[in-house]
């Protein structure tokens, strides 16, 4: 039987960073994926080599905006070990049905001078808005980069500009007030507060809505931030795709004498009084753990499936009725398409310049389009009448992911997980099959092809995932990457839940990290930065933290 001082289960981009800053730390380390290569959500691969031969797609994540927030990629050198990252710019389009357009540069008066093309007064406005979420962003930024708990570590994180920031909205009684309602309100209700143009606001409520929420939904202002990333610290791309980091990362790991186990999936951790000795993979071998295990995986899974009953309410009778009932992941979820293209789509009816596709492209033709793309899956309906989405060409930024001259094509686009009325149907029983998934692609495609007519033409082959098709290859539930709902109401110390929101859990030697954990989904690398440190600190209560964390 194997014994490593750590197990992490899953080897996603948190889960091996968490690793890498232990291994740095002086502890063996062994993770186990249950796919046949590591890296989770964030993989790039040849998934059509019969019929699109060099044509690499990244199968989830694309655009690294989060991961700039944090010193991750500084702290660990991920540049010697192959990683290069291309940063976007122009960064967003997003054509109208009336000919107007938004183009944003990573520039803000360059985008500024975009907007007044079409709305002068917007284009003052746009600059105004930017400036209130870059500085709430900075104020911010250090809860990002420390557990949610601990008071210490946060106020050691912020710097002279983080602190003006953070008093530049909280400076007086109606500054406070302002920040505070901004929290609580919606993204369509600010957006109603600043512009005039729909050919603005819709975009705008296009990112906003990328939490996973209707821009209608009260707490949804949040995700106004999600544009504002996009111009500092930017949004970034790693040569090679999304696996590059993945790549960058296995060098690291496996350098520093981690090891990483695929086809490995955990099917149950073994606990013995109230301590978490190690785990169990399909076909029964069994691997120890001295120190502790920590998992990457959603506490739902882990406290409801990986875990005996008897174990968990040993050690908190309520949290297994509080981890089924409390924390939520409603039906909203993706539908992915991959397509490898002989040409680059052309906007023929917006003044079509190859660099529309640098970053990313939005089909968003109103707020309330908007609202339709994210409301109707929460109750079942696939909003494919009139699709919305988000579409990227990677190979535009990064030529070495296509042949010389051809593209791919990545496209999300939100759909419910479960089908309304076709409960019991399809794979998992969400209604998705194969003819389903395809004829909603259709659609999909028909609608980015009313702006750029020859995307028809151009298709070489696609690949269609279905939501439930993603919850299989990912395990995540109900095919969720980001785990759970990133609402307020699941975030910072309620994330999961506030008795387990530390990476710490009732059973001892239990850690979780990952998406499902402080600050939630997407490529950062914070909950796998965030876990270490607070593991180091459980292990060595009185040694210097700096010491033991970085390696000094």
């Amino acid at each position: 039987m194997q014994t490593h001082d750590i197990i992490l289960i899953g080897a996603g981009h948190n889960a091996l960073i968490c690793a890498a800053y232990l291994l740095k730390a002086g502890y063996s380390v062994l993770l186990l994926e249950k796919n046949s290569i590591p890296g989770g959500a964030a993989t790039t691969e040849e998934i059509m080599p019969d019929r699109a031969p060099g044509f690499h797609f990244n199968l989830c994540a694309i655009d690294h905006a989060f991961i700039h927030l944090g010193p991750v990629v500084q702290e660990l050198e991920l540049h010697k070990h192959g990683l290069e990252y291309l940063f976007c710019d122009p960064l967003v389009f997003c054509p109208h049905p009336d000919g107007k357009y938004f183009f944003a540069h990573k520039s803000v008066e360059k985008t500024c001078q975009e907007i007044a093309r079409f709305s002068p007064t917007d284009a003052q406005k746009y600059g105004e808005y930017l400036d209130s979420w870059q500085r709430l962003i900075s104020a911010i930024t250090p809860v990002f980069n420390a557990p949610p708990k601990s008071v210490i570590d946060i106020l050691t994180s912020y710097n002279p500009s983080n602190v003006k920031d953070l008093f530049s909205l909280m400076g007086s009684d109606r500054a406070t007030l302002d920040l505070i309602r901004t929290l609580f309100t919606s993204a369509e209700d600010i957006l109603e507060e600043w512009f005039d143009a729909e050919f603005l606001k819709a975009p705008l409520a296009r990112m906003a809505s990328e939490l996973s929420v209707p821009p209608s939904q009260k707490t949804s202002a949040i995700g106004g931030m999600m544009m504002a990333m996009r111009h500092h610290p930017g949004v970034a791309r790693p040569r090679g795709g999304t696996g590059a980091l993945t790549a960058a990362l296995v060098r690291l790991v496996t350098s520093l004498g981690g090891k990483i186990l695929t086809d490995q999936a955990v099917t149950k951790i073994l606990v013995d009084h109230n301590r978490a000795e190690g785990v169990r993979v399909a076909g029964g071998q069994e691997y120890r753990a001295s120190k502790g295990v920590i998992s990457s995986l959603d506490a739902k899974r882990v406290f409801l499936q990986l875990l005996d009953a008897g174990d968990v309410d040993g050690a908190d009778p309520q949290l297994r009725h509080r981890i089924g009932r409390r924390v939520t992941s409603h039906n909203d979820a993706i539908l992915k398409i991959d397509c490898a293209l002989s040409e680059l789509p052309r906007f023929e009816h917006h003044e079509h310049r190859d660099e529309y596709w640098t970053g990313a492209v939005l089909i968003a033709d109103s707020v309330d389009h908007v609202e339709l793309a994210h409301s109707d899956p929460h109750i079942g309906r696939i909003p494919d009448e009139n699709p919305s989405m988000y579409a990227v060409i990677p190979s535009l930024l990064d030529p070495s992911l296509a042949p010389p001259g051809q593209h791919t094509l990545w496209i999300e686009f939100f759909s419910p997980y479960a089908i309304a009325g076709a409960e019991g149907t399809g794979l998992q029983g969400t209604g998705w099959t194969e003819e389903r998934k395809n004829q909603v692609a259709d659609r999909v495609l028909d609608k980015l092809a009313t702006y750029a007519p020859n995307l028809k033409s151009a298709i070489i082959a696609r690949r269609v995932e279905s939501p439930a098709e993603i919850s299989e290859r990912l395990g995540v539930e109900k095919g969720n990457y980001y785990h759970f709902d990133m609402t307020m109401d699941m975030m910072l110390p309620f994330r999961p839940l506030p008795e387990i929101s530390d990476y710490q859990t009732p059973i001892q030697n239990l850690f979780l990290t990952g998406a499902g954990t402080h600050p939630g989904g997407s490529i950062s690398g914070l909950p796998g930065r965030n876990c270490a440190r607070v593991f180091i600190r459980e292990q060595n209560p009185f040694a210097v933290v700096g010491q033991w964390f970085f390696g000094q």
